[in-house]
C-alpha cells in the first residue's frame, strides 16, 4: 500500500467528519516531507468524507472500513495494513505547519531505544498555550493520576519556550504519537475496551513494559483543536476518566503491589465523589459509582499481569499530584 521509499505513514481515523477534514486536512497534506505518506483511514462514513479526500488529495492513501469500528479498533485495524516502519497517529483536529515529521523521525532514528514520541501540542484556538491533551509530554503520579509538562488538571500554561527539551516521559498523547509500527502491534495496540480515555497512556505503559522508553521532542509542534468530544464536567467524560483508570492500574501492575495500589486509588476516588456530592454534583457523583461498578465487572477480562513496577521508577514517580496542586498550590509542570 505504501510506497517502498516511505518511512512513515501519517494515519488520520476519520468518521463522519468532513468538517474537519475540510479545515484541517489540508495543513497537514501541504507538509508531509518525502519520506512520509498521508493515510486516511475511514470508520464507515455516510457524509462526504471520502469524497472530499478522494477529489482533493490524490496523494492521499485511503483505507474505508465498511462500519464503525471505534477510534482504538479503528486505528487497530488500520496500522494492520501499514508497511512503514513508522506510523503517526494523528487526530482529524490537529493543524500542522512547516515540516514536523521529520524531527520526531530523526529521533526515532537516531533513539532505536525510544518506542513512541510526540511533538509539543499547541492550542489551534490558543496557538501561546499548550493544548490540554498532552502538552509538552505526559505523566503518571504514584497513584496513577496523569499529568503534563505543561498542563496540570486544568491548569494549562502558556508556551514561553520553558519546555523545549527533549525529555523522557511516561506516555505521548494520542493526538499526534509517532510510534514504531511493528512494535505498536507487539503492544497490543489500543485497548478497544476502553472506548475513549486513557487508551494511549494505557499503550504506552504497555511499550515500555516491553522495554522502550516515551520521549517529547519540541522541535516539533502541532496544534489540536481538541475538546471536540465531551467537555470536561460531562458526567460520560467523568465516567470513562474514572473507569479507564482504574482498568489501566490494574491491567499493568504486578499482581503483588495490585491491590494496596488500587485499594489507595479507590479511597482517593470516594473523595472526589464526595465532593462531587458536597458540591450537589449528583450526575458527575452516580458517574463516579458507575466506573467503579463497571470497572470491577471489566477487570476479569484482564488475567495477565506483568512482573516490574514501572509505575514506581518512572520519571515524577514519587510525586502525589493532588497534593503537589491542592495543597501546595503548584499549578505548573517547573514548580513540581
Amino acid at each position: 500500500m505504501m510506497m517502498e521509499d516511505a518511512l512513515v505513514s501519517v494515519v488520520i481515523l476519520n468518521w463522519n467528519g468532513e468538517a474537519l477534514l475540510r479545515r484541517f486536512l489540508p495543513s497537514v497534506a501541504a507538509n508531509i516531507p518525502p519520506a512520509a505518506r498521508l493515510v486516511v483511514a475511514d470508520n464507515g462514513s455516510t457524509d462526504g468524507s471520502l469524497e472530499y479526500v478522494r477529489a482533493n488529495f490524490e496523494d492521499a492513501s485511503i483505507i474505508a472500513f465498511s462500519e464503525n469500528y471505534g477510534f482504538a479498533e479503528g486505528y487497530n485495524r488500520a496500522l494492520e495494513q501499514i508497511t512503514t516502519p513508522y506510523a503517526v497517529l494523528l487526530n482529524s483536529d490537529v493543524e500542522v505547519k512547516n515540516d514536523w515529521i521529520t524531527p520526531l523521525l530523526d529521533f526515532m532514528q537516531s533513539h532505536p531505544g525510544a518506542g513512541a514520541c510526540q511533538p509539543k501540542i499547541l492550542s489551534a484556538v490558543n496557538p501561546h498555550c499548550f493544548e490540554y491533551a498532552g502538552a509538552a509530554g505526559g505523566f503518571l503520579d504514584r497513584h496513577g493520576y496523569p499529568y503534563c509538562r505543561g498542563r496540570i488538571f486544568d491548569c494549562v500554561e502558556v508556551d514561553n519556550g520553558q519546555y523545549n527539551s527533549v525529555m523522557s516521559v511516561f506516555w505521548a498523547s494520542g493526538a499526534a504519537l509517532m510510534v514504531r509500527t511493528d512494535l505498536y502491534r507487539r503492544a497490543g495496540g489500543l485497548d478497544p475496551r476502553f472506548f475513549a480515555h486513557m487508551e494511549e497512556i494505557d499503550l504506552c505503559w504497555r511499550i515500555r513494559l516491553l522495554g522502550y522508553d516515551i520521549a517529547v521532542v519540541p522541535q516539533s509542534a502541532v496544534y489540536h483543536l481538541g475538546g471536540g468530544s465531551l467537555p470536561a464536567e460531562n458526567p460520560k467524560k467523568t465516567y470513562l476518566n474514572f473507569r479507564n483508570n482504574l482498568l489501566m492500574l490494574h491491567k499493568n501492575l504486578p499482581a503483588t503491589v495490585r491491590p494496596r495500589q488500587l485499594f489507595v486509588r479507590r479511597l482517593l476516588d470516594t473523595v472526589a465523589w464526595a465532593k462531587f456530592v458536597v458540591t450537589l454534583n449528583f450526575a458527575n457523583a452516580a458517574a463516579v459509582l458507575r466506573a467503579h461498578r463497571d470497572y470491577a465487572r471489566m477487570r476479569k477480562a484482564y488475567t495477565d499481569s506483568p512482573s516490574e513496577n514501572i509505575l514506581w521508577s518512572a520519571p515524577n514517580r514519587k510525586i502525589s499530584i493532588l497534593w503537589q496542586y491542592f495543597i501546595k498550590r503548584r499549578k505548573n509542570f517547573s514548580a513540581l
